[in-house]
Formats: structure tokens, C-alpha cells, sequence
């Protein structure tokens, strides 16, 4: 659609009162949601969506603002509208633009948009039947598929004009399950830059009948203990850890607001000698990967922290600018209706050397976390809190009885200094990390992990 209007000229007219940089963002997608809630087909979205947001950055500052009508005349009026935001005086020096670079994302087998509707809705029934005839307890269902197809473009002043096709699908479960006075939930999501071939691998009745058995078996487990005990964290538990306890804090918007307590901490030992921390966009088919973030930057695989050593930020053309530096390729927007900040893309913790059934084995008695949940942290500080949504006993160095309502709270720089052994595993997980009012796909991946001493909420 760039192609189509004088980009030069709308980017010389946001930067005629001056600044040190601006581009424009179009974005065109489509989109299909179905929703099936107590055995019934509640919702069924299908829909397209596109627009262009115009941006200016001058003295760290940033003038946005962004339209459905893209005609020529009405992006001239919107730059106008943008420039009055600007106040540097300085005029942009001249620029041309260079020959355009393309990313056309990951191969896709089945395209969605070549998938009948009608397909769609039935993975929704057949995952809410798998779940419903797991066990009499299940008492609701709700099965949700999601499928994006989105073709989005960037010109900047700098004469760069990148653009990129990406497609992704997502289908997550999450049941309800009662007896008696006792209510336990389950949930288990799948998601990738990948077509309708997901379900090849994924088929919706696997993941239904995980969330149900997770359900379940939380019915008759015994309300977790309370106290200080070692703690391992399994590879399947997601990678809350990684993207709460350290990730945020290393996103240098948040560093450079005071808001982080690795701010200054270059060169410093943050974390056991074990640990390597990555944001890595370039992971083929992981859902937070892309071929250039929302600022046109190429993604990068980057090194936060190695052998437990800061390394460095996560930083958007914005942040690096403020820091003398160059963007990382995290700037990152939900739409078009959004300005580029600081986020992650798919960050993990690096595999290490020990094999994770001798992690288990080496614990006497603790707990072991098989999923976890939702988490809170606070950037400023570190401290987290984090929910447990399967869980178990350690007994003699083995995986005992289940426990319920257990919470992991601590300090990320604190606790990932402690951490003692590291798997030769990797799992992952999906989700949508939500920041200044922004949602965007994640990816989070940790090995097995033994932490000796963790505060584990529970029951006294």
C-alpha cells in the first residue's frame, strides 16, 4: 500500500517542524475467533482491519497518531497533525528512500484463509466433547480458536522500507471442574506462527483432555504446605519465571525510567553462574518471532544475561536513542493504533548440563511445579508472586501427591542467584504479555530448574 502514496512526502511533512526521526506504519490484517462456552458456539468473528499510525520521535519524545483513510490528502493531513506535536524547530535534512526488504514469514501448509469456517467451529465442538466425556466433575468448557493473517509495511526517514506477511493461529481449553464445595480450573494453550496445519500435531481433543485431567486431579489433591522449601521448577511449567522475575526489568524503557532493579547493573553478577538469559525473535514458527519488529528492525537473537553476567537491554529505536545505542529489534506494537515500545519476543533461559531426573532426585523432600500460572512482579524491586496451577510433593527425591492453591513468592535477582542446577531441557510457553495497554505474542521457555529455597505459599 506504501508504494502506492509519495512516502517521502508525508515523512517530510511530520517532520517539518523538526525532529530526529519519523516513519509510517501500515498494517492490514485479518482475523477469525470462535468461541464455544457450555457446549455452545457463543461467538464466531471474522473480520478485517487496516490502517497507517504516523510517528515522530524529537528530543525523546514522541508525536503519534494514526487513521483508517489512507488516501494521499488524508495522510498529508495527518502528518500535518502529527508535526504540530513536534516543537524542535529544527527541519529534518533531506532523504530518499532505499529498495524495499522483505520478510515473507514462516512457510504456512494450510493457509486459514483457505480453511472453511465451518472447519474452524468444529475444533471448538470436538475440544469441548473431549473435555465434557473426560469425567462427570467437568461442570464448564470454554474452547477458544484464534487464527491472524496480517501484512504490515514501514518507510522511515532514514530511507529504510521494510515489509513482512506473517500469519499465526492459536486454540487454548480451559475447563471448570467441581465436586462437591471444591472448584479447580484447567487450562492448556497452543500457539505458533503456523497455518491450520497445527492441528495436525495439536489436535484439540489432546489438549482438551489436558486441561480436563489437570482439573481433575487438583479435586482431590491436599491444599499445599506453607513455608520455605526447594522448589523445582519443571520444564513444562512455562516460562513465567523468566519473562516476570527478570524479563520486564531488562527492557530498557523501564531501565531508563528508574523502574527496574537492573538499572546501572552492566558487568554485574545478577544471577547464578548457571544462568544465560535470551530474547531470541528469530526461533522459526515460535510465536513471538518475526522477520522485522514494528519499527522495521530486523530481529535479532539477543544475549541478556551469560554465565549469570548482565550483558545488557532490550531497546526500540526510542529507548536506544535515548542510550547512544542501536534498537535490538524490540519495538513492538499491538496495531496500528499504537506507538512502538519495549517488549519482549520469545525469552527463555538457556539449557544447562544436568539431566532433569537427577535435579529431581537430588531434592529429599520440596515441591515440584509442573505448570505455573499467572504471576505479578514488581520491576522496581523484583519481587514476585507467582500462582502454581499443578503442582506436587518431593518425597525421597521422587514426584509424591498433588497439591493445590500453592504460590512461589520471592525476589528475581535473589532467586535466580540461588539457582543450583539447570536441565538439559527446554520447554515452552505462549502468551500474550500486556504492557502499557498493549497485548502482543510471546513465547516464554525455561529447563528444569532447582531453586533450594523459595517461599512457597499455601496452607499453615
Amino acid at each position: 500500500m506504501l508504494e502506492s502514496v509519495d512516502a517521502a512526502a508525508i515523512l517530510k511533512r511530520a517532520l517539518a517542524s523538526g525532529g530526529e526521526f519519523a516513519d509510517i506504519y501500515y498494517e492490514d490484517g485479518a482475523y477469525t475467533s470462535v468461541t464455544c462456552e457450555d457446549g455452545k458456539v457463543e461467538r464466531v468473528l471474522s473480520a478485517t482491519d487496516r490502517g497507517i499510525g504516523i510517528r515522530v520521535i524529537s528530543g525523546f519524545s514522541t508525536a503519534y497518531a494514526y487513521t483508517n483513510q489512507l488516501s494521499q490528502d488524508s495522510l498529508l493531513e495527518l502528518a500535518e497533525t502529527v508535526s504540530r506535536g513536534v516543537r524542535s524547530g529544527v527541519p529534518h535534512p533531506d532523504f530518499n528512500l532505499c529498495v524495499r526488504k522483505s520478510a515473507q514469514g514462516y512457510a504456512v501448509a494450510i493457509p486459514p484463509d483457505q480453511v472453511e469456517l465451518a472447519q474452524k467451529v468444529a475444533l471448538v465442538g470436538r475440544a469441548d466433547r473431549a473435555a465434557r466425556g473426560f469425567d462427570p466433575r467437568i461442570r464448564q468448557v470454554l474452547a477458544v480458536y484464534r487464527d491472524t493473517r496480517v501484512k504490515t509495511q514501514n518507510v522511515n526517514s532514514l530511507g529504510e522500507f521494510h515489509e513482512e506477511n506473517s500469519c499465526s493461529t492459536v486454540f487454548m481449553t480451559q475447563v471448570v471442574a467441581q465436586d462437591g464445595k471444591v472448584t479447580q480450573t484447567g487450562y492448556e494453550p497452543v500457539g505458533a506462527a503456523r497455518g491450520f496445519e497445527l492441528f495436525d500435531e495439536f489436535p484439540p481433543e489432546e489438549l482438551a483432555l489436558k486441561a480436563a485431567q489437570r482439573g481433575v486431579m487438583m479435586l482431590g489433591a491436599r491444599k499445599s504446605p506453607a513455608g520455605q522449601f526447594p522448589v523445582v521448577l519443571s520444564s513444562e511449567a512455562g516460562g513465567t519465571m523468566v519473562h516476570e522475575a527478570i524479563g520486564h526489568g531488562l527492557e530498557a524503557d523501564l531501565v531508563q525510567a528508574g523502574s527496574s532493579v537492573y538499572r546501572g547493573r552492566i558487568g554485574e553478577q545478577v544471577a547464578s553462574e548457571l544462568i544465560t538469559v535470551i530474547d531470541d525473535a528469530t526461533i522459526p514458527y515460535a510465536r513471538g518471532s518475526f522477520g522485522f519488529d514494528s519499527e522495521g528492525t530486523p530481529a535479532q537473537k539477543t544475549v541478556l544475561v551469560e554465565n549469570g553476567i548482565l550483558k545488557g537491554y532490550l531497546y526500540d529505536r526510542l529507548s536506544a536513542l535515548k542510550a547512544g545505542g542501536a534498537s535490538t529489534g524490540n519495538g513492538r506494537r499491538e496495531s496500528y493504533r499504537n506507538r512502538p515500545i519495549v517488549r519482549m519476543t520469545n525469552t527463555l533461559i538457556a539449557p544447562g548440563v544436568s539431566d532433569p531426573g537427577e535435579i529431581l532426585r537430588s531434592v529429599p523432600n520440596g515441591l515440584f511445579v509442573k505448570r505455573m500460572g499467572g504471576g505479578q512482579v514488581n520491576t522496581v524491586n523484583g519481587d514476585f508472586v507467582f500462582e502454581v496451577t499443578e503442582g506436587y510433593l518431593i518425597e525421597n527425591g521422587a514426584i509424591a501427591e498433588p497439591v493445590r492453591g500453592a504460590t512461589l513468592a520471592g525476589n528475581g535477582p535473589e532467586v535466580l542467584r540461588q539457582i543450583a542446577m539447570v536441565g538439559s531441557d527446554l520447554g515452552f510457553g505462549i502468551g500474550t504479555c500486556g504492557k502499557d495497554g498493549q497485548g502482543v505474542p510471546v513465547s516464554d521457555a525455561q529447563p528444569t530448574l532447582l531453586i533450594p529455597a523459595i517461599t512457597v505459599g499455601g496452607a499453615r
